[in-house]
């Protein structure tokens, strides 16, 4: 049964970062349903991607993987032979929970190695599907281009990077819309009034959001020869890059 998400419920007297510690990993799967929408559809698609562009004999990354969904979702889908799965995050307690999921998961003869380590510090190799499923926002801005181009450099000719975020616009009226319609959304799913505004401080130092334009520019400027937004629910996106 899936535990439910009550973090910022109370008060809180001292409001500190929001990380994916143990309190987040125990109540994950309630508060990303809840806090993005769509989520579950992106989970599917990453899936419907990988079965399309993922190469035999090549790896498929999952960079920021949390309790390892977009992971499982290519594992359940590519049907190439000697593809692999390279799950990484930087916090113990997701990959330590991620591989009680994948030892359980009998769906696949797909393997899928699991890696605590930071994104920045891990090769990225005869890749043909490389995710980032909302975690480019994490990454300090001035360290975002050089990842981005990394992982370029990584990709086998014909592959893709899915990347998924939080974006902000310029228009500061579409901005607030947006920003209040997912609050909205949020509280449709439950959430109070006290939790909205706790997480959104919480998050306030840690996800920096961008624009579309940014991110679509960064991934030209890396050699990317096309990048396509799939999808849009309110500030949130999804991108296709070929390379």
């Amino acid at each position: 049964m899936r535990k439910a998400d009550s973090i910022y419920a109370s008060a809180l007297d001292d409001l500190i970062d929001f990380s994916f510690d143990e309190r987040v990993v125990d109540v994950f799967p309630d508060m990303i349903q809840r806090s993005v929408p769509s989520y579950g559809n992106i989970i599917s698609m990453i899936g419907v991607f990988a079965a399309k562009y993922a190469q035999q004999n090549s790896q498929c990354y999952d960079l920021g993987c949390s309790l390892g969904a977009a992971s499982l979702s290519m594992r359940q889908k590519i049907t190439h032979d000697n593809c692999t799965i390279v799950a990484v995050d930087n916090s113990s307690a997701m990959i330590d929970r991620a591989q009680t999921i994948f030892d359980a998961d009998q769906s696949s003869r797909v393997p899928v190695t699991l890696i605590c380590a930071d994104i920045e510090d891990v090769s990225i190799e005869n890749a043909s599907v490389v995710v980032m499923n909302f975690t480019l926002q994490f990454i300090p801005l001035a360290e975002r281009a050089a990842l981005i181009k990394r992982i370029y450099d990584g990709l086998k000719p014909g592959g893709i990077l899915i990347l998924s975020e939080k974006i902000s616009f310029e228009d500061e009226a579409r901005d607030s819309f947006l920003n209040e319609s997912h609050h909205d959304f949020k509280r449709a799913n439950g959430y109070s009034d006290l939790e909205i505004s706790q997480k959104r401080t919480a998050l306030e130092n840690v996800l920096i959001p961008e624009t579309l334009a940014t991110h679509q520019q960064r991934l030209a400027d890396a050699g990317f020869a096309s990048s396509t937004m799939w999808f849009q629910c309110f500030n949130f996106i999804s991108l296709v890059a070929l390379k």
